[in-house]
């Protein structure tokens, strides 16, 4: 939770984190790889991590300054007056794509033996230890990333023998020259969260189909293999018509598919990536899976999407406190160092919180979609259908609060586009809206999760197992976290029960995300302290239970109420026993 400092020399204005190795600055990273990857993974990714923090710190975040400051163009017609699509990337994306597919291959980890050398695939926590560490640097790349892994995850999974053998091995290649990038059209104008209102058509035609209809926010709008849904003819109307599909960019003849991009949009954030509408003009493609089961496997992609989502959203919030820490270190106001000023020390704990609290869900969320999809473990299964809305919900809420908290630190010059700061803002507001906007995420979490699957059993045994687990801390600590689970689990049964209480989906969605990283936090300080005798991170699992679940009397003067000692812990690099934290976990 401490930061090195940046090496940047500075006169009057504060430093940036230019020269910031972001693994090395990160000791709650490490901590949390220890706990849940194999030694002799850890041992092997932890140079390329290394590295990748470097690159973070300074190249690919100049590469990425320059990628956002220089969006896509897209251009009509060749220099001949030929109508041959294309989009134009300044070099700097190029860079980016580069390093994140062709040296770390992030997108294959998953389903290539042999990426930075490991023998194996990489279980979804080590993958996303990379993710996390890139999307630091640039957010927008994160998105050509990960459709091209989700991509190649519905094609192994549910393609056929020859659909896979013509596309799946240059999804997950790392060499540039071989490399297939994919993509997922889902949203139109008529179904957006709305998935069964969807206009799209397909009509058979030999082998193949044939597709008509618009798709309106199209991600790595270039790619050179998409899937989406689409409606057979004659199919049923609902989700249960929708059927799944595979439309390649080019066909096998060299020439281009019936498919235009009719626009790029002008986005708020993510400006390095090109996002477009589509027309689809009979493009021909391919069926995936069963044509009645469309919609539920594309949903199966939504755990991993979701789980990335939250990734990268921790990344921006990461990220943002690497800065606001720079600065603190780094300038001098009234005669002292902001970290020293009582204020600022208080607001720095609020954006490390939120932080802590979604690094921990998004790592055991990962090993719990190990569980499921590698050791077909039903409960593990369950509570990924849990913690994947919940995660997804809270995490990219928080994210835009704290990137907009933490540019406060930095003061006016933060609001200028040649700080990290205004970036961060800005790509932040996409993650509440990629794959389902808040309301419809808490009502997934609410009423299908909760109300349809039963799911929060599941949390509430994972819960309370590893408080069980948690020896170290004291009794009467997770006496009152099994309080508040205990609460916050009858409350969101309550809502999903009664379709009356829909309104207060979100507030019991927040609930669940709370109690559960407030375990999750206290059962990591237990390991940690196992490891190597530090138990700071108790100290987060308090502040879950009073800043987010304590009723609190909004005219007390209780902010000194120990956590001037809690701030001089968690913003200093000295470790501290049980035995310290337990005194003021029990204040």
């Amino acid at each position: 939770m401490a930061l090195t400092t940046s090496p940047t020399v500075t006169g009057a204005i504060a430093p940036d984190t230019t020269g910031l190795n972001f693994f090395r600055a990160d000791p709650s990273l490490m901590d949390l790889l220890r706990i849940h990857l194999p030694q002799d993974m850890l041992a092997h990714i932890e140079p390329h991590l290394d590295r990748l923090g470097a690159l973070a710190g300074d190249h690919l975040d100049n590469c990425a300054r320059l990628a956002d400051r220089h969006p896509p163009i897209l251009h009509a017609r060749d220099r001949f007056g030929n109508d041959v699509q294309h989009i134009e990337y300044h070099p700097a994306y190029r860079e980016l794509e580069r390093v994140g597919f062709g040296e770390f291959g992030i997108h294959a980890m998953s389903h290539r033996k042999g990426i930075l050398g490991w023998a194996g695939t990489y279980p979804a926590a080590a993958k996303h230890a990379f993710t996390y560490l890139f999307n630091q640097a640039e957010f927008g790349m994160g998105c050509p990333l990960n459709v091209t892994d989700g991509a190649a995850m519905l094609l192994s999974r549910y393609g056929d023998e020859a659909l896979k053998a013509k596309y799946l091995d240059r999804l997950t290649e790392t060499d540039m020259s071989r490399l297939t990038q994919g993509a997922q059209f889902m949203t139109e104008k008529e179904g957006g969260s709305d998935v069964g209102s969807l206009t799209t058509i397909a009509k058979p035609e030999g082998d193949h189909w044939r597709l008509y209809g618009d798709k309106w926010f199209c991600s790595n709008a270039d790619a050179e293999i998409a899937m989406l849904l689409a409606r057979p003819e004659g199919a049923v109307g609902g989700t249960r018509g929708v059927g799944l599909f595979l439309m390649p960019r080019r066909l096998d003849d060299g020439t281009a598919n019936s498919y235009r991009i009719v626009r790029l949009k002008d986005k708020l954030g993510t400006r390095s990536m090109a996002s477009g509408e589509i027309k689809l003009e009979g493009a021909v493609a391919y069926a995936v899976g069963r044509l009645d089961r469309g919609f539920v496997q594309m949903a199966e992609m939504v755990n991993w999407s979701r789980l990335s989502n939250g990734v990268k959203s921790t990344a921006l919030m990461r990220r943002a406190l690497h800065d606001a820490l720079t600065v603190a270190h780094g300038r001098r106001a009234f005669g002292r160092r902001i970290i020293e000023l009582p204020l600022a020390r208080r607001q720095l704990l609020k954006l490390i919180l939120p932080l802590e609290q979604a690094l921990s869900m998004c790592f055991i969320t990962a090993d719990a979609l190990d569980r499921a999809e590698l050791g077909g473990s039903q409960e593990a299964a369950a509570l990924v259908r849990m913690l994947t809305p919940v995660l997804k919900y809270r995490s990219t809420r928080d994210a835009r609060k704290m990137t907009g908290d933490a540019l406060e630190f930095r003061g006016g010059i933060g609001y200028v586009e040649e700080f990290a700061c205004a970036r961060l803002l800005r790509d932040a507001h996409l993650g509440s809206i990629w794959e389902g906007t808040g309301n419809i995420v808490a009502l997934d979490a609410l009423t299908r999760a909760v109300g349809r699957h039963s799911a929060e059993a599941a949390l509430a045994a994972d819960l309370a197992a590893r408080l069980d687990e948690s020896g170290a801390v004291p009794v009467a600590f997770r006496d009152r976290l099994r309080r508040n689970v205990d609460a916050a689990i009858g409350f969101a049964q309550r809502v999903a029960r009664d379709a009356g209480n829909e309104a207060d989906a979100r507030r019991a969605t927040s609930a669940l995300y709370h109690v559960a990283s407030a375990v999750y936090l206290a059962w990591e300080a237990d390991r940690i302290h196992q490891h190597r005798g530090d138990a700071r991170r108790l100290l987060l699992a308090r502040l879950v239970l009073d800043h987010r679940l304590a009723a609190r009397d909004p005219f007390a003067l209780d902010a000194g109420r120990g956590e001037d000692r809690i701030a001089d812990l968690l913003l200093g690099e000295t470790p501290a026993p049980m035995r310290e934290i337990a005194e003021l976990v029990a204040a």
